[in-house]
């Protein structure tokens, strides 16, 4: 059976789609995804142009899927081939259009080849043949789970990219103060004179869920998230349309939390909850406040995962910081199969290269751990 590439997720049943999926992650829903597309977030002129593939029975019905975009530029997707593109253009080489299976504006690991083990296979072999075909110059399968490395990992021609990021794990605390006691005297010391000084700034912290979000409310929250692009002199990823609907669609997975001053809002931290994992997504502030930024996205995180009793808290892609606040390194792996056989030697070099230098840095990124030695 032929694998077939849909414009819009519109086109697939909902039910289907998500019955896919292997497990709660809220980023694969197609509430999630059909978001993006219905607020223009991606498609038009934005330089993602959906393309997802899919495998379909003699029956019409869903056996196989995968999240792809057509992309003309490398924004929005955290694993970095600005140097490969730059490369290409330096050689005459044509690098765009090429083809990402991920989730746009969204580092997070998960499933990305949906399906049956044996569904799935078919959905590689099409991908392989897009750039065998000359369909693109390559095809970029970012921040997979262990089931698509698997596949990957078997099948000719892709080559493994790894990552680093920071996640925090859940040791059963029963509160803040039993987190802080797992830590050394002196990161202990410092995590608490920071949530001191935001405390005597007079903020309160307010969370709310998805169903109890207003249009006023998602008025605040896109004007603090656009901020954060603004002040980099960038427009932001997602439209003020894509928050109210995900708050329509899927309200039962979102969390946000006001910073609110004399009774007026003035940061928010934006998450989704899937499974045992609370996801931090964005953020923003209205007015500049000492240490607000890692009391809203940080702290306060840790708050929520622990008295929900969550056993993960991933904040986000990078940041150092984040490891003398308890989150540990944590390997991703991307995988990406090119169609020029020049790009595709010097890139597998790069990428040994590369390999070596992230696992060392993990590792010595545990060192700079704030925990107590046993």
């Amino acid at each position: 059976m032929p694998i077939q590439t849909l414009s819009r997720l519109a086109e697939v049943d909902a039910h289907q789609w998500d019955a896919l999926l292997p497990d709660d992650q809220p980023f694969l829903r197609h509430a999630f995804l059909s978001a993006l597309e219905d607020s223009g977030s991606v498609g038009g002129r934005t330089g993602w142009k959906p393309s997802h593939r899919v495998l379909l029975g003699d029956d019409g019905h869903l056996l196989a899927a995968a999240p792809a975009y057509l992309k003309s530029h490398s924004y929005g997707e955290y694993v970095f081939d600005w140097s490969w593109a730059d490369a290409c253009l330096r050689a005459g080489i044509p690098y765009y259009p090429k083809l990402l299976v991920g989730i746009p504006f969204t580092p997070v690991g998960g499933a990305r080849l949906l399906g049956t083990p044996e569904a799935a296979l078919s959905l590689v072999g099409a991908l392989a043949g897009d750039v065998d075909e000359g369909h693109c110059s390559g095809v970029h399968v970012n921040f997979t789970d262990a089931a698509a490395d698997a596949l990957l990992r078997h099948a000719d021609g892709w080559l493994e990219r790894l990552g680093c990021q920071y996640h925090w794990n859940n040791r059963g605390y029963r509160d803040f103060q039993d987190f802080l006691d797992a830590l050394s005297s002196r990161k202990r010391k410092q995590l608490r004179k920071e949530r001191e000084q935001v405390a005597g700034l007079g903020l309160d912290f307010i969370w709310m869920e998805g169903r109890e979000l207003s249009e006023t409310h998602w008025d605040f929250v896109y004007a603090c998230y656009s901020s954060t692009y603004e002040v980099r002199g960038q427009a932001p990823y997602l439209s003020r349309a894509f928050f109210s609907l995900i708050g329509e669609r899927m309200p039962e997975a979102i969390r946000v939390v006001f910073a609110h001053q004399n009774g007026r809002p003035v940061a928010m931290a934006f998450s989704l909850l899937g499974g045992d994992t609370l996801y931090g997504r964005y953020w923003g502030c209205l007015a500049e406040f000492d240490r607000l930024h890692f009391e809203t996205c940080f702290y306060q995180g840790l708050d929520f995962a622990i008295g929900h009793g969550l056993k993960r808290f991933d904040a986000g892609a990078q940041g150092e910081h984040k490891l003398i606040r308890g989150f540990e390194p944590v390997i991703t792996r991307s995988w990406h199969r090119l169609g020029h056989p020049g790009l595709r030697e010097a890139v597998e070099e790069f990428l040994a290269g590369e390999r070596a230098g992230i696992l060392a840095y993990a590792e010595e990124a545990r060192v700079a751990l704030p925990y107590r030695q046993e």
